[in-house]
């Protein structure tokens, strides 16, 4: 055996103990504090004291664990959702050795505009953008990039325009880069009735609706989206709690117009957008899931597996999983990052 294949297998034989006692003190945790449902609301674990960084545009309020000096992971959430999606995937990832960043996206939790005149774009270059400008922030130069829903297509979109940013990828849902032209394509009715609040947040009723009734509305995606999800009203509360952010609504509704073509984005971003647009492939490594109960909109993992030309590897997580997948099934989003690590 010659010295860089001892070294190769030491790595390997370090990153399979790591995971191997990062689950065993996850499954350690979950008998001594019973079952997940049990785990929610008053009991349920939490990230503790979160920190705030200027970057970019913004002021970004993130959750932080691990050692500071550990390899990068930065797992970024959807809607409506926040970082508490990660709240029991972090510590299995810190547990393992990684320094774990989960950020609130614009428009969620603490996150702020530093300026009351930037306009607020939810168009999805510039989401994604926010992400790369809190890494330099913060001094990370590559990072493993874990995402679902609007998360997902942040993900996925840095890893297709800075792939040197991006070590690996675990992407729930896929490949969910978009194109305003794609999406001017209709849909069979069956697939258009999915989308129903796409074309509700389009009108002005739909944005006064959002507003005044943002808990109930989410609450609602929550049980479309993830419906043998038992989820308790406290763990929804504490979610929701990141919608009251001032510029929620507004992200939130620029975002699904800007999809359809309804609403201009900002043209420093067309460039990003016009090679989006071409169906960019992803060369880095990557772990694709899907739960076997998403009730969201979602592609045949089949359609998109030819976009992934790096090595690449996609899972179904059975047990009646719906859309949150890392909330609803913490150990196999933990296992997929670990594991794409080793790709």
């Amino acid at each position: 055996m010659t010295k860089l294949e001892k070294v190769k297998r030491t790595l390997t034989d370090r990153r399979r103990f790591l995971s191997g006692a990062a689950m065993t003190l996850v499954a350690s945790e979950l008998a001594t504090t019973g079952s997940a449902k049990a785990q929610s609301g008053a009991n349920a674990k939490s990230f503790g004291t979160l920190k705030q960084m200027d970057a970019g545009p913004l002021n970004i309020g993130y959750a932080e664990a691990g050692p500071e000096n550990g390899p990068a992971v930065v797992l970024l959430h959807g809607w409506p959702y926040d970082i508490y999606s990660y709240v029991e995937v972090a510590p299995i990832l810190a547990a393992a050795g990684y320094r774990v960043i989960v950020p609130y996206l614009r428009g969620y939790g603490t996150t702020r505009f530093l300026s009351s005149e930037t306009f607020r774009n939810g168009q999805q270059s510039a989401v994604a953008l926010d992400t790369i400008n809190l890494m330099d922030a913060l001094k990370i130069q590559r990072a493993i990039i874990g995402g679902f829903d609007w998360g997902g297509r942040s993900a996925d979109i840095m890893a297709a325009l800075w792939p040197e940013r991006c070590k690996a990828l675990v992407s729930v849902s896929g490949y969910l880069i978009s194109s305003q032209k794609a999406n001017k394509a209709p849909l069979p009715p069956k697939a258009e009735l999915q989308w129903w609040y796409q074309y509700y947040f389009a009108t002005e009723r739909g944005r006064q609706g959002y507003d005044k009734y943002r808990r109930d509305f989410s609450k609602l995606i929550w049980q479309i989206a993830s419906p043998k999800w038992d989820f308790d009203d406290a763990t929804f509360d504490r979610t929701a709690a990141s919608f009251d952010n001032p510029d929620h609504v507004a992200i939130v509704i620029h975002n699904y117009r800007w999809r359809l073509g309804l609403a201009d984005g900002e043209p420093k971003y067309d460039k990003f957008e016009e090679r989006l647009a071409q169906g960019s492939a992803i060369n880095v490594p990557t772990i694709t899931l899907e739960g076997d109960a998403n009730g969201a909109p979602h592609a045949d993992p089949a359609s998109y597996a030819g976009k992934f030309s790096g090595k690449y590897q996609n899972r179904i997580i059975k047990g009646g999983i719906g859309h949150n997948l890392p909330q609803e099934a913490p150990k196999a989003f933990a296992q997929a990052v670990i594991d794409v690590d080793g790709f």
